[in-house]
Formats: structure tokens, sequence, C-alpha cells
């Protein structure tokens, strides 16, 4: 399937994505220089990693295939969350940007699970 073929829900989506990446990116310039190669690093590369796991598997024929893409892109939204608490606890980022964080990431989270459990159900009756 091409990316133009999305549903409108699945559009939403891959917006709220975007959007959450580029947060991520706008307050990853607030971590410590001698955090650029470490968590500044890796927390950059799994705020992509969500929207390009995603957009990766909707293009993605087999079902099986699809359903890896979609369960890497939710590991890395929750991987981010995890280096955002951690920014927290090290003060690099406030309360605020990490509850705005939270708020959208748990928004993806919630679609994004609505995509992959047909998938399960779907690979659950083939077997």
């Amino acid at each position: 399937m091409s990316v133009q073929s999305m549903s409108p829900f699945q559009k939403r989506l891959k917006t709220l994505m975007k959007e959450y990446v580029h947060y991520i990116y706008k307050i990853a310039k607030q971590f410590p220089k001698e955090e650029l190669f470490s968590s500044c690093s890796q927390l950059k590369r799994a705020g992509l990693s969500i929207l390009l796991n995603y957009v990766e598997g909707f293009t993605r024929i087999r079902t099986k295939v699809q359903l890896n893409f979609f369960e890497i892109s939710y590991g890395s939204l929750h991987e981010s969350l995890i280096l955002l608490e951690f920014a927290l606890e090290e003060e690099w980022i406030n309360q605020d940007q990490f509850d705005a964080s939270f708020k959208l990431s748990d928004e993806i989270g919630a679609m994004l699970w609505t995509e992959i459990e047909p998938l399960n159900k779907k690979i659950e009756k083939t077997r």
C-alpha cells in the first residue's frame, strides 16, 4: 500500500507522530552538550523510529511484516518516554514539557494499538 492510500485515521496518526518527533527535536536542544552523542541522540533516533517504522509497516503487504514494523514503532514510542522521564529526573526538561510529550505519546500509543490489535487477530485466525 502507498502512503497516499491512508485512511483519515492513519493520516491523523502519522501527523501526530510527526508532531511528536518535532517536539522531541525541539526539547532535545536543551540537553547538556555532553549528552549530544548519548541520550540526546538516542531520544532523537527513538522518536524518528516511531514515525519511520509506522510508515514502512503501512507500506508492507504481508500482515506479519506489517505487524513487526508497527510493534517496533510502538516499542520506540515507549523507549522515547523512558528517555524523557530520565531527562525530567535529570532536570534537562521541565514538568510541563514532559506532560505535553506524555499526553501526545499517550494518544499516539492508543491509536497505534488500534492498528496493531486487528493484525494480531488476523494472524491468530490463520494459525
